[in-house]
């Protein structure tokens, strides 16, 4: 089974804000793929099927937990035979460091400060699995106070419809990954990387 795992707060307060870009893009999928249904499993709300052509299916996930527990979601996968993070796994994440607009896909790679990711490679024990990041921009844009106030403020009109544009382009590289590992996902970046 692939798991997609969206990071994100719960919660109405935070539906907006740029730490929850990664539930933005996994509610977009779900849209997408015309997968519906979701439903409670633990502490995440998942829902599940099977792309055209595919046999093995995918799972969408957002944890129910605040960011820095969300990786606890992925102990009953990490427990399954044959389910290795490296190949199953693909997790989407919004990055201060990358600018709105822009994204970059991983295959391996440090928590980079991301309270969810240091979650995630804590429960797996490992720093060895694909990551989606999307850009939020600099948080030097805001003016004074902590990272966290500017992760958990509100995406502005320009910003989200400059993030919400990436969907199309971020779907086929989601898709590429489900349907074929990181090498077609990485393709689908070079491609669409400005030259």
């Amino acid at each position: 089974m692939k798991v997609i795992l969206g990071l994100g707060n719960p919660g109405k307060e935070y539906e907006h804000t740029r730490h929850n870009v990664g539930w933005w893009l996994v509610d977009h999928l779900a849209e997408r793929w015309g997968l519906d249904g979701w439903k409670k499993d633990g502490q995440a709300k998942v829902v599940q099927g099977t792309l055209a052509g595919m046999k093995e299916p995918v799972r969408l996930v957002k944890p129910l937990t605040y960011m820095n527990l969300s990786g606890g979601v992925l102990v009953q996968y990490a427990r399954r035979p044959f389910w290795a993070p490296a190949t199953d796994l693909l997790v989407l994440v919004d990055e201060v460091a990358i600018p709105v607009g822009s994204w970059r896909l991983r295959a391996e790679g440090g928590a980079g400060g991301h309270n969810g990711l240091k979650s995630v490679q804590q429960t797996l024990g490992t720093q060895q699995y694909p990551r989606l990041r999307i850009g939020i921009g600099d948080p030097a844009r805001a003016p004074g106070g902590p990272l966290s106030d500017y992760v958990l403020g509100a995406v502005g009109k320009r910003d989200s419809e400059a993030i919400r544009a990436l969907f199309p382009v971020l779907t086929d590289a989601v898709e590429a990954w489900v349907r074929g590992g990181m090498g077609p996902a990485l393709d689908v970046q070079s491609r669409a990387s400005p030259r």
